[in-house]
């Protein structure tokens, strides 16, 4: 069967490790079109040197390729502000869009989590590189015991986060937050990103915190270690950096915290990840480009499989 032809624009980081996933790893989708504005980058180069079809002339230029009719799902790497006018052009000739920024016009997906549902929905929305990597353990601990506040703090390396990333920095905090919530299922969501400047880089690391009312941490252990698998099948490189940990807040010296209101008394769980790359781009350091390309590719994969089975 032929494969689904697709499209991206944004030549920066993300989308050239995400072309390079397609390419070596899918067999359900084809490069269609490498999208940029600088014709000097990178990301085009390659594409051109891979012969995949590029533009530098941004979204007006894909529309005006020959092939453009023949794409139907356009993957969009750039940023939050550039995507709100991409979408409505892309919504007029009727493409399907993967929205990699944190734009968040469409629904949140996180594959692990609900990934079977938005696939029907004409512009879905991947969060961001923290909330693919965390917001998988907030829904393992809040399907045990319901999660009062969820906090994540997303650290990677300096060297991974392009022009596109450091432009939505806001966006990525909030995004991720209404997140937390939409899709975690906690109540009270909150995201920190931290830019790491260390040489050599530090692989991608993140930190979860849950406040919950109650609950059996060895439950709740359990159901994060079949998160992790879950997402590790298609992110080999997420793993537990430790035991998940607990603490029992009592009612005699209450945790504060400002985003809720009132004092806190009750079990607080800690998770610690990290996020190894597949290279398949930048060094393994950048498991912030595996986790969000990864996701999205596994995203369009599923929208292409239930076409055909509904075909």
């Amino acid at each position: 069967m032929a494969k689904t032809k697709v499209a991206i624009i944004g030549s920066g980081n993300i989308g050239a490790d995400l072309m390079i996933k397609i390419m070596r790893l899918s067999k359900v989708l084809e490069m269609g079109a490498m999208v940029g504005v600088d014709p000097a980058s990178d990301g085009l180069a390659r594409a051109a040197r891979l012969g995949v079809p590029v533009t530098s002339d941004g979204i007006d230029g894909l529309v005006a390729m020959p092939g453009f009719a023949d794409i139907e799902i356009v993957f969009d790497a750039t940023s939050a502000g550039a995507h709100e006018r991409h979408e409505k052009i892309l919504r007029a000739h009727g493409k399907r869009v993967i929205d990699l920024t944190p734009a968040a016009i469409g629904p949140y997906v996180i594959p692990a989590v609900n990934g079977e549902a938005h696939l029907d929905a004409p512009n879905i929305n991947m969060v961001t590189c923290g909330g693919q990597a965390t917001i998988p353990i907030v829904a393992a601990v809040n399907r045990i015991a319901p999660v009062i506040y969820g906090e994540i703090v997303a650290s990677i390396a300096s060297k991974s986060a392009g022009p596109g990333t450091r432009a939505n920095i806001d966006e990525f905090t909030e995004t991720t937050s209404r997140a937390i919530v939409e899709v975690g299922g906690a109540r009270r969501g909150k995201a920190i990103i931290v830019l790491n400047p260390a040489e050599p880089p530090l692989i991608m690391r993140d930190t979860i915190y849950c406040l919950c009312e109650g609950g059996d941490p060895a439950a709740i252990a359990e159901s994060v270690k079949a998160m992790v698998a879950e997402v590790q099948a298609y992110v080999p490189g997420y793993r537990l950096k430790q035991e998940v940990q607990f603490e029992v807040i009592p009612h005699n010296r209450p945790m504060l915290i400002p985003e809720m209101d009132g004092a806190f008394t009750g079990l607080k769980v800690s998770v610690f990840l990290e996020v190894e790359g597949a290279a398949h781009y930048l060094p393994a350091y950048a498991g912030n480009l595996d986790i969000m390309t990864s996701a999205a590719l596994r995203t369009a994969e599923r929208i292409v499989e239930r076409q055909r089975a509904a075909a």
